[in-house]
């Protein structure tokens, strides 16, 4: 049987008045990713071009407002930010009334409203076994009840979506109250993470696969809906006319970049821009060339192509002249190489495992990486939280160094002796390989050559595994990498985003290297329940000390994200977290 509150949003599925169409068809706006996309369900992708997809056609009830700095979390399609009683334990959420879904054959071809039972039903779907979501995590251990009805979903292997749970108390159709097992102070942040997103579960019943996903199918309650996708290669958005009256408006500061922006948009609607036509470019130069022949709109500069637009970190005067716009900022990122402890040879916790990873460590050259693969355009880190993220310590310093003498001096010691060949073997005689992974464009193969470096200066074996974007996720995901340079960009703008990377018991989520320590488990658990402040970033810092001891990972570099947008792209600036700024541009046609 159905609930209740379920059963009435199926009542709902009426004719709503159509707004006004505020985006301009013949505005066409030509984008492009470096990587292919996944899909398009938001409990399962967790790539980012993916999300970019997601947020602009799915819905939180939190965002983030467009201008400010720090990033500053603000309603979406909830009323007003969360009342929050109970000493941090209960959160009261009201959802705005008289949101839709865009129409779909699922509600019969018509609209139907948007209830906070969806958001329930989606929140459900992340603790599904059957979907085995990489976004469990954001909920576990937090909602009175949710652990248990997952339990019991693990043990039975469905879950059970008409069953109540007791954290989530629905008080009304456009009301939610969740109650915690203990404070959480991330949770408004959380809400604004697109894996939270609203699905309709008859959508999801419609269009899900055998695994329960719905990755080609999306339908969601945002700005824009899926015209056209040709996989890898290929996304088009087009401007849903059903689209609720949302206006642009953001305030400025002192910063004049800003101030030009709040007088070209303030009280526009979102989004101005018809039409969204993204091209799927793994190649550098092909983006190039696309977009100084004036066939895309927005790009991002990565490392290799950044001289040619580039000089000291500013845009060169002939692209200036041209009209050509730049927005750089250091990405809240932590990219770092992880060693899967998993695995047989590199793996594990025992002194001489420890000892080889810690070797490799030493043996890397962040700054070599750094101007070789991304001309520059990054800084080194000393800590696994980024600068720009709250939990930041702008003095630690590593205990980490470029030490290619002691690195082998460190495998000498442990039984990794060489043979006739001059590669080293394991303490027990058998091949010591290691295969390094890497994304099968220029990037990658440039990282791989000098991870090749790297292990040729301890004499070790390496070998390469050049993969498709999507298919390094999913092997990544099982634990079936030995070894790879992943980024991760803040979903949130908080420390714990970054310190649950190497939480053991998110492995098979967002722990790439599948490291599971107990040391850095139980002060990672016991940071869930502190605010920010001195005594969260004291284990913080007993957690980057642990990972430096054990070395499942090696931290690197940050880099810098340079958008270069055309001249007639009017009101882009790069936002920190949200990553679908598109929603908040306009296009002048005349200078196009």
């Amino acid at each position: 049987m159905l609930p209740r509150l379920f059963c009435m949003a199926l009542l709902l599925v009426c004719a709503w008045p159509a707004p006004t169409l505020a985006a301009d068809a013949d505005k066409v706006l030509h984008a492009v990713f470096v990587a292919a996309e996944t899909g398009f369900d938001p409990a399962i992708t967790r790539d980012l071009y993916s999300g970019r997809v997601n947020r602009s056609i799915f819905e939180t009830l939190y965002t983030y407002d467009y201008l400010a700095r720090p990033a500053k979390v603000v309603p979406l399609t909830a009323e007003a930010l969360p009342e929050i009683s109970d000493g941090g334990k209960t959160y009261t959420i009201r959802l705005k009334q008289g949101i839709t879904f865009y129409p779909d054959p699922a509600f019969g071809g018509k609209r139907r409203e948007l209830s906070m039972a969806d958001y329930v039903y989606s929140f459900q779907r992340l603790f599904d076994p059957r979907l085995a979501s990489p976004h469990s995590w954001l909920f576990a251990g937090k909602v009175v009840g949710f652990d248990e009805a997952a339990a019991r979903a693990k043990q039975s292997g469905r879950f059970d979506y008409d069953e109540p749970i007791a954290g989530f108390e629905l008080l009304d159709r456009y009301t939610l109250r969740i109650h915690l097992k203990q404070p959480d102070f991330n949770l408004s942040m959380i809400l604004a993470h697109e894996p939270t997103s609203a699905v309709a579960r008859e959508v999801i019943e419609k269009y899900r696969d055998g695994m329960g996903q719905a990755q080609s199918n999306p339908v969601g309650t945002g700005p824009y809906h899926l015209g056209e996708w040709v996989r890898g290669s290929r996304i088009v958005l087009d401007a849903s006319p059903e689209y609720r009256d949302r206006k642009w408006d953001f305030a400025a500061g002192a910063d004049p970049e800003d101030q030009a922006i709040v007088a070209a948009m303030q009280g526009k609607r979102i989004p101005q821009v018809g039409r969204i036509d993204v091209r799927v470019m793994l190649e550098d130069q092909s983006r190039w060339l696309a977009f100084v022949g004036k066939q895309v709109d927005l790009v991002e500069l990565q490392g290799p192509l950044a001289p040619k637009a580039l000089l000291n970190g500013k845009l060169r005067p002939e692209f200036v002249a041209q009209g050509v716009q730049l927005s750089r900022i250091v990405d809240p990122e932590i990219s770092y190489v992880y060693w899967n402890m998993q695995n047989p040879v590199i793996g594990g916790l025992s002194k001489e495992k420890i000892a080889l990873r810690r070797a490799i460590a030493m043996a890397y050259n962040v700054q070599e990486e750094i101007a070789l693969v991304w001309n520059g355009e990054a800084i080194p880190l000393e800590y696994p939280i980024p600068p720009g993220i709250v939990g930041h310590d702008p003095g630690y310093r590593s205990s980490v160094r470029h030490d290619p003498r002691l690195a082998n001096a460190l495998l000498d010691k442990f039984g990794y002796k060489k043979g006739a060949d001059g590669y080293r073997i394991l303490p027990d005689g058998k091949p010591l390989t290691i295969t390094y992974s890497a994304r099968a464009d220029s990037n990658g193969k440039l990282q791989a050559e000098i991870w090749k470096k790297v292990y040729d200066s301890l004499g070790i074996r390496m070998k390469d595994n050049l993969m498709p974007f999507p298919d390094m996720l999913k092997a990544e995901r099982q634990c079936e990498l030995m070894s790879r340079n992943a980024p991760w960009i803040a979903d949130y703008p908080d420390g714990d985003n970054f310190m649950q990377l190497f939480y053991g018991p998110n492995t098979h989520q967002n722990n790439n290297g599948c490291s599971q320590i107990p040391e850095y488990d139980r002060r990672y658990a016991a940071s869930q329940k502190l605010p920010d402040g001195p005594e969260r970033n004291r284990l913080y810092r007993e957690m980057a000390r642990i990972l430096e001891v054990y070395a499942p990972i090696r931290v690197g570099y940050a880099r810098y994200r340079n958008m270069l947008a055309q001249p007639w792209v009017i009101g882009f600036k790069k936002h920190p977290i949200l990553q679908e700024e598109w929603l908040y541009i306009d296009l002048a046609k005349e200078k196009k």
